[in-house]
């Protein structure tokens, strides 16, 4: 069964039903019933709030967040002025259980814990927002109002992009492997800090998902360690940014749990509201615009040949889709720019993850048939830039602070993997190389892993241009006809920058 669509439309002030969800242990209904005494619903307050864009962010915003027990009629409420909130509209609420003999915790769970563990995600979908325009809002339930309970910090803000065709400028900015801990948090720093239009979550998200005895993670419930709290502390994390700026997040390894659902993604589809307009029932497939630029999220799973669990499991669909859409995309003279995300990544030369070569045979054809600006991946946990790539090769290269026409030049393709997660190396310890160190010395060596093997095939190339192995992230300053791409370090540093015109 496909994911419900519940929708609230602001300026009909109307309440939507929630239809059900499918998976044996995800569950939605219309509200969540009061399994709990007033008393107790009382002392629920919400947490980990995030948001995310519809496929048009100048109209669409879904405001998620968590309750960590049963509450009855949650809700959010907006304003496009303070104090002056409409009435509440009504949340989707998606129950997750999990077992507590299939987790390795943390923390202990005391004894007298009930076998099963709950996580209750709340979700409401906006729609008919006016562009360019700042809101308001509260979330609560039947038993608590923020806006009557004296708590005026728990009133966060969003806005809506503005319509296409405007030449206003923007910031967005990406990275992957974030996890819970003081490196994640000082990634969430710098986000505050560059306050951007929103940001994109290149896959392994929490890490609740830890190596078992397998040597790789996700998709396998027989060695995978399992810590589903760990999302309740990843939420709680984020909240400090995902609260007012859009989250866009594409699937990783470790978010293939296969307790939830027989793809994996049951418990991904509880916590996340995306577009996954893809097609009907896709996950982590979707696309969307702001203003000029063209944004496709890919689900990397179904290209990896190291964690095969869902290999392949699109059966050919996501490639076609992927071609169909970058065709409309390149079609549309409003798009200047189309930009790719997903979490693992077609051309590295890390050491951990390596390369993939399916998306090499499969997707990049298709982005040199589209001209495709600029993949954005994460997986190997670091940062590193290519040249501009064309049929597997560079075409020139591009130092940093340096230009490229992806019209003539190529594709180029960013790992930024360096969102908080302990670091990778380079293979076989090719230097670092960035802004004011540049470093020509080496073979950089790409690995790719062979079909559900550790083994592999390594390839030495004279593309990849930058590699930075520390923390940081990828800010994009979108103008008309010009993307400047710049990386920072978790300081504030600059290493990396290039310039991608529209040709």
């Amino acid at each position: 069964m496909s994911e419900p669509r519940q929708e609230a439309r602001y300026s009909r002030r109307s309440l939507f039903r929630a239809g059900a969800m499918g998976g044996a242990v995800v569950t939605a209904g219309t509200l969540l019933p009061a399994a709990a005494t007033a008393a107790a619903a009382q002392r629920l307050r919400p947490l980990g709030r995030h948001l995310a864009y519809g496929a048009d962010p100048s109209r669409q915003v879904v405001i998620s967040w968590q309750e960590l027990g049963a509450v009855t009629r949650p809700y959010v409420r907006i304003a496009t002025t303070a104090g002056k909130f409409g009435p509440p509209i009504a949340a989707e609420a998606r129950k997750l259980d999990s077992e507590l003999a299939w987790q390795q915790s943390e923390h202990d769970f005391p004894p007298h814990a009930p076998a099963t563990m709950s996580q209750h995600y709340l979700h409401v979908r906006l729609t008919d927002l006016s562009p360019a325009t700042t809101y308001f809002y509260v979330v609560g339930h039947q038993d608590y109002d923020p806006t009557t309970s004296g708590r005026p910090g728990e009133i966060a803000t969003f806005r809506t992009a503005p319509a296409v065709g405007s030449t206003e400028p923007f910031t967005f900015t990406a990275f992957g492997d974030q996890g819970v801990g003081y490196n994640a948090r000082r990634a969430n720093s710098q986000l505050a800090d560059l306050a951007p239009a929103f940001t994109l979550g290149l896959g392994n998200l929490s890490y609740a998902i830890t190596a078992g005895t397998a040597g790789v993670e996700g998709g396998h419930t027989d060695t995978d360690e399992y810590d589903a709290a760990r999302w309740d502390s990843y939420f709680a994390q984020n909240e400090i940014v995902a609260a007012g700026t859009p989250w866009m997040v594409a699937l990783g390894n470790h978010e293939m749990e296969d307790w939830y659902s027989a793809n994996g993604y049951g418990g991904f589809k509880a916590r996340f509201t995306m577009p996954d307009n893809a097609w009907n029932g896709a996950t982590g497939i979707y696309s969307w615009r702001y203003q000029n630029v063209g944004l496709i999220s890919l689900d990397g799973n179904d290209i990896c040949y190291r964690n095969t669990a869902n290999y392949d499991h699109t059966k050919g669909k996501q490639l076609k889709w992927l071609d169909a859409q970058l065709g409309k995309f390149r079609a549309d003279r409003t798009v200047e720019f189309v930009v790719v995300y997903l979490h693992h990544a077609p051309y590295s030369t890390a050491d951990a993850g390596g390369a993939e070569s399916a998306a090499q045979q499969k997707w990049a054809p298709l982005f040199d048939k589209h001209k495709v600006d600029l993949v954005l991946n994460a997986h190997n946990r670091l940062y590193e830039r290519t040249d501009p790539i064309r049929a597997g090769k560079g075409t020139k290269q591009v130092k940093p602070k340096g230009t490229v026409v992806p019209a003539t030049d190529g594709t180029t393709y960013i790992t930024a993997g360096g969102g908080g997660q302990g670091l990778d190396k380079f293979y076989r310890d090719a230097p670092e190389s960035y802004l004011g160190h540049e470093d020509n010395s080496g073979s950089p060596t790409m690995k790719c892993f062979k079909k559900n093997s550790a083994s592999h095939t390594d390839t030495k190339v004279g593309w990849s241009r930058v590699r930075y192995r520390g923390y940081g992230l990828v800010a994009v300053e979108v103008a008309p006809a010009r993307m400047t791409v710049r990386a920072l370090a978790e300081d504030g540093t600059l290493i990396d920058e290039i310039t991608v015109r529209r040709g």
